[in-house]
Protein backbone atom coordinates (compact mmCIF):
# COMPACT_ATOMS: atom_id res chain seq x y z
CA UNK A 1 0.00 0.00 0.00
CA UNK A 2 1.37 3.43 -0.71
CA UNK A 3 1.66 5.85 1.89
CA UNK A 4 0.22 9.29 1.31
CA UNK A 5 2.49 11.05 3.09
CA UNK A 6 5.67 11.43 0.93
CA UNK A 7 9.45 11.72 2.07
CA UNK A 8 12.26 12.25 0.16
CA UNK A 9 15.80 12.65 1.20
CA UNK A 10 18.32 12.52 -1.42
CA UNK A 11 21.81 10.67 -1.23
CA UNK A 12 24.25 12.67 -0.33
CA UNK A 13 22.52 15.75 1.53
CA UNK A 14 21.52 16.72 5.26
CA UNK A 15 18.21 17.50 4.44
CA UNK A 16 14.77 15.96 3.80
CA UNK A 17 11.11 16.91 2.19
CA UNK A 18 8.06 15.71 3.60
CA UNK A 19 4.80 16.68 1.64
CA UNK A 20 0.98 15.07 2.34
CA UNK A 21 -2.05 16.42 0.53
CA UNK A 22 -4.98 16.60 3.15
CA UNK A 23 -8.83 16.58 2.62
CA UNK A 24 -8.88 19.40 5.03
CA UNK A 25 -9.55 23.19 4.64
CA UNK A 26 -5.63 24.90 5.16
CA UNK A 27 -7.35 26.81 8.04
CA UNK A 28 -8.18 23.50 9.75
CA UNK A 29 -4.54 21.77 9.00
CA UNK A 30 -2.67 25.05 10.41
CA UNK A 31 -4.79 24.85 13.45
CA UNK A 32 -3.53 21.32 14.02
CA UNK A 33 0.05 22.22 14.54
CA UNK A 34 -0.66 25.74 16.63
CA UNK A 35 -3.89 24.14 18.90
CA UNK A 36 -2.56 21.93 21.81
CA UNK A 37 -5.68 20.75 22.10
CA UNK A 38 -5.22 19.03 18.44
CA UNK A 39 -1.58 18.49 18.67
CA UNK A 40 -2.01 16.85 21.82
CA UNK A 41 -4.86 14.27 20.25
CA UNK A 42 -2.68 13.39 16.57
CA UNK A 43 0.52 13.37 17.79
CA UNK A 44 -0.52 11.60 21.34
CA UNK A 45 1.46 13.85 23.34
CA UNK A 46 1.44 16.12 26.22
CA UNK A 47 1.75 19.88 25.31
CA UNK A 48 3.66 21.11 28.12
CA UNK A 49 4.17 24.41 26.45
CA UNK A 50 3.10 25.51 23.14
CA UNK A 51 3.48 29.87 22.22
CA UNK A 52 2.10 29.73 18.79
CA UNK A 53 3.71 32.70 17.65
CA UNK A 54 6.79 34.05 16.39
CA UNK A 55 9.95 34.03 18.32
CA UNK A 56 7.55 31.27 20.49
CA UNK A 57 8.85 28.11 22.06
CA UNK A 58 7.03 24.51 22.66
CA UNK A 59 7.73 21.52 24.72
CA UNK A 60 5.73 18.43 24.29
CA UNK A 61 6.49 14.88 26.26
CA UNK A 62 4.91 11.13 25.67
CA UNK A 63 4.38 8.96 28.51
CA UNK A 64 4.85 5.30 28.34
CA UNK A 65 1.26 3.50 30.38
CA UNK A 66 3.30 3.42 33.48
CA UNK A 67 3.32 7.31 33.34
CA UNK A 68 7.16 6.96 32.61
CA UNK A 69 8.51 10.28 30.17
CA UNK A 70 9.44 7.62 27.02
CA UNK A 71 10.09 11.24 24.55
CA UNK A 72 10.67 14.72 24.89
CA UNK A 73 10.77 17.33 22.45
CA UNK A 74 10.95 21.35 22.33
CA UNK A 75 12.25 24.27 20.04
CA UNK A 76 11.95 27.49 18.95
CA UNK A 77 9.51 29.02 16.54
CA UNK A 78 11.32 31.38 14.57
CA UNK A 79 8.80 32.63 12.04
CA UNK A 80 4.62 32.12 12.17
CA UNK A 81 2.55 33.07 9.35
CA UNK A 82 -1.43 32.26 9.99
CA UNK A 83 -2.48 29.66 7.64
CA UNK A 84 0.80 29.59 5.24
CA UNK A 85 3.89 28.96 7.31
CA UNK A 86 5.75 27.89 10.50
CA UNK A 87 9.59 28.19 10.93
CA UNK A 88 11.19 26.04 13.61
CA UNK A 89 13.95 24.26 15.31
CA UNK A 90 12.76 20.93 16.99
CA UNK A 91 14.95 18.43 19.53
CA UNK A 92 14.26 15.34 20.83
CA UNK A 93 16.18 15.35 24.46
CA UNK A 94 18.67 12.32 24.31
CA UNK A 95 18.46 11.48 20.70
CA UNK A 96 21.61 11.14 18.74
CA UNK A 97 20.00 13.33 15.74
CA UNK A 98 21.15 16.96 17.48
CA UNK A 99 18.52 19.87 16.22
CA UNK A 100 16.89 20.13 13.81
CA UNK A 101 15.69 23.10 11.29
CA UNK A 102 11.85 22.41 10.02
CA UNK A 103 9.91 24.88 7.63
CA UNK A 104 6.21 23.73 7.29
CA UNK A 105 4.54 25.37 4.19
CA UNK A 106 1.10 25.36 4.39
CA UNK A 107 -0.86 25.55 0.97
CA UNK A 108 -4.62 25.96 -0.02
CA UNK A 109 -5.63 23.42 -2.98
CA UNK A 110 -9.48 24.12 -2.95
CA UNK A 111 -11.78 25.38 -0.48
CA UNK A 112 -11.77 21.68 1.27
CA UNK A 113 -8.47 20.32 0.54
CA UNK A 114 -4.78 21.70 1.32
CA UNK A 115 -1.34 20.55 1.22
CA UNK A 116 1.41 20.55 3.65
CA UNK A 117 5.65 20.69 2.72
CA UNK A 118 8.34 20.31 4.95
CA UNK A 119 11.77 20.97 4.46
CA UNK A 120 13.65 19.41 7.84
CA UNK A 121 17.46 20.07 7.61
CA UNK A 122 19.84 18.43 10.17
CA UNK A 123 22.98 19.48 11.43
CA UNK A 124 25.00 16.24 9.18
CA UNK A 125 24.22 14.23 6.48
CA UNK A 126 24.78 11.16 9.11
CA UNK A 127 22.06 12.18 11.66
CA UNK A 128 19.62 12.22 9.04
CA UNK A 129 20.15 8.94 7.82
CA UNK A 130 19.78 7.54 11.38
CA UNK A 131 16.76 8.80 10.98
CA UNK A 132 15.98 7.17 7.94
CA UNK A 133 16.69 3.81 9.59
CA UNK A 134 14.25 3.98 11.98
CA UNK A 135 10.34 3.53 10.61
CA UNK A 136 9.96 7.12 10.21
CA UNK A 137 8.05 7.09 6.87
CA UNK A 138 5.36 4.78 8.32
CA UNK A 139 5.38 6.55 11.71
CA UNK A 140 4.98 10.15 9.77
CA UNK A 141 2.34 8.75 7.63
CA UNK A 142 0.67 7.52 10.35
CA UNK A 143 0.64 10.68 12.38
CA UNK A 144 -0.72 12.34 9.64
CA UNK A 145 -3.76 9.89 8.84
CA UNK A 146 -4.62 10.46 12.76
CA UNK A 147 -4.17 14.44 12.33
CA UNK A 148 -6.76 14.35 9.12
CA UNK A 149 -9.28 12.17 11.15
CA UNK A 150 -9.52 13.89 14.05
CA UNK A 151 -9.25 17.40 12.64
CA UNK A 152 -11.37 16.55 9.58
CA UNK A 153 -14.19 16.06 12.65
CA UNK A 154 -14.61 19.77 13.17
CA UNK A 155 -15.11 20.56 9.17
Amino acid sequence: MELKTKVRAEDGRQDLTISREFDLPVDLLFKAYVEAEFLEQWMGTKVLKLESKKHGSYEFETHNPQAQITLRMSGTIHDLVDNQKIIRTFEMAGAPYGVQLEVYEFEALTDGTSKLNMHVIYESGMQRDQLLKMPFRPGINMAHNRLEEIVGKLK
